[in-house]
């Protein structure tokens, strides 16, 4: 007892120089963090071994990619499908797993905050992003398209000078619509949303006069008043992202789609999807 309250007295009186301790010794990160390792804040294959679930960030609006069925209240789609086999090849069981919705805008933070281990999201690969994310090779390529009303008699992008188009929030659709409207010497103007929905909504009321995003999802919101335009702006890299400081999680995703790619199983999963590049 005698030496446990003089170690506490030693390490009270060295705290104004060494920073706090414990009261059986052991040091701790004093206040500017300088004794705190990251290595605890890191998620690895084995944190997630031990977890016993992936946690991963997917859209639920998105028809054919991560859509929630209304009947069964689950979400489904190909990036589900993409999910459930990184489960299975890293904890053997394809259902361990536990989705959380993002959208456009939500997917970052929660990827930053460690809400998700991944997001695999439609979420298309940038340079700029890249800064910020590790990204895996593609698992699907698209371009960006414009849906519109057919009473609308639009040929193109051409055509539409002045015209407001909806797209998501945090998206990088308006920038390539922009460079494209460039060469056609068009202005438009922008509205977002943070949902597909919400934009489908806007363009059948008519606050919008196309909704804007990458092809394959526009194809999940055509009805018989719509159409898709022929037009194709910027070939979008959907990758799975995960926080940069993950580099060996990244590694073992990265690994996994290159195999996926090679052997033909991405191609065949969205082909059941009826998603085609």
């Amino acid at each position: 007892m005698k030496k446990k309250n003089l170690l506490v007295s030693l390490c009270l009186s060295a705290a104004l120089f060494l920073g706090a301790c414990s009261s059986d010794g052991s040091d701790t990160a004093d206040s500017t963090g300088a004794a705190t390792s990251t290595t605890s804040d890191q998620v690895t294959v084995e944190s997630i071994k031990k977890a016993g679930v992936l946690k991963v960030g997917v859209k639920e609006d998105v028809p054919n990619f991560g859509l929630r069925n209304t009947e069964t209240n689950e979400i489904e789609g190909f990036e589900i499908d993409i999910a459930k086999k990184i489960a299975g090849e890293i904890l053997g069981d394809p259902e361990a797993i536990e989705l959380t919705p993002v959208t456009a805008k939500t997917r970052g933070p929660l990827l930053d905050n460690g809400e998700v281990d991944m997001v695999i999201a439609t979420f298309t690969v940038t340079d700029e992003r890249k800064e910020t994310y590790n990204f895996s090779d593609a698992y699907y390529v698209d371009a960006v398209g414009l849906l519109v009303k057919k009473e609308k008699g639009y040929k193109g992008l051409a055509d539409m000078n002045g015209a407001t188009i909806g797209v998501a929030q945090s998206s990088t659709t308006a920038d390539a619509i922009n460079a494209e409207a460039k060469q056609y010497g068009i202005s438009l103007k922008y509205s977002e949303y943070a949902t597909y929905p919400e934009i489908k909504a806007a363009l059948d009321s008519g606050r919008i006069d196309a909704f804007s995003v990458d092809r394959s999802i526009l194809a999940g919101y055509l009805d018989d008043s719509t159409e898709i335009l022929k037009d194709r702006f910027a070939t979008q890299d959907y990758g799975i992202a995960t926080k940069k400081s993950n580099t060996e999680l990244a590694t073992t995703v990265n690994d996994l789609i290159k195999t996926w790619r090679a052997d033909g199983t991405l191609d065949a999963m969205a082909k059941e999807w009826g998603l085609s590049e």
